[in-house]
């Protein structure tokens, strides 16, 4: 069985304070994957980048001085055309890439997959972090990653994290 990691599909990022074009361009790419996915019976987690009002305090905050994914607000919501389904886990991370060690030792089976695939926002920050985290807990799990599912904040970017990624033999679909 396959487990789907739906990277950060957050408004913030689609639509808001941070959205590009390219990130509005996937939503209905991200939604037919997690509907062949839900079809299929496999997992689906989900991520949401998850900030505090003082994130403009914080040492991201200095480097990136744009509010978003304040918990709570509009902007942090996962896109609505998505749909969170009762049987999907979704996990607050509070920086780029999520600790999935610490899930992992407090429920051991937090994830099922023999497979897992990432899609999701952007894939120069959070899909490259999470890929790479999970390749250091997994790394006999093929990893993939659908690029078509996928937005950096440039085109450039993105490109440059999906051959980063090739590289640490994650394949990009």
């Amino acid at each position: 069985m396959k487990t789907l990691f739906v990277i950060d599909m957050q408004k913030d990022f689609i639509d808001g304070s941070l959205g590009t074009k390219e990130a509005v361009a996937i939503v209905p790419k991200v939604k037919a994957k997690i509907d062949e996915y839900r079809k299929a019976g496999a997992q689906i987690i989900f991520t949401r980048d998850t900030h505090q009002k003082n994130y403009l305090e914080t040492q991201e905050g200095h480097k990136l001085p744009v509010e978003h994914c304040i918990e709570g607000t509009e902007g942090w919501q996962i896109a609505k055309e998505l749909e969170v389904l009762p049987d999907d886990i979704v996990i607050n991370k509070v920086t780029f890439g999520h600790d999935w060690s610490k899930h992992i030792q407090q429920v051991p089976d937090l994830i099922k997959g023999d497979e897992f695939e990432l899609i999701g926002l952007c894939t120069d920050i959070c899909v490259i972090s999470n890929a790479l985290g999970l390749k250091a807990i997994y790394p006999e799990i093929p990893i993939s990653v659908d690029s078509s599912c996928c937005a950096g904040v440039t085109p450039e970017s993105h490109d440059n994290a999906l051959a980063a990624m090739k590289m640490c033999q994650i394949e990009v679909l």
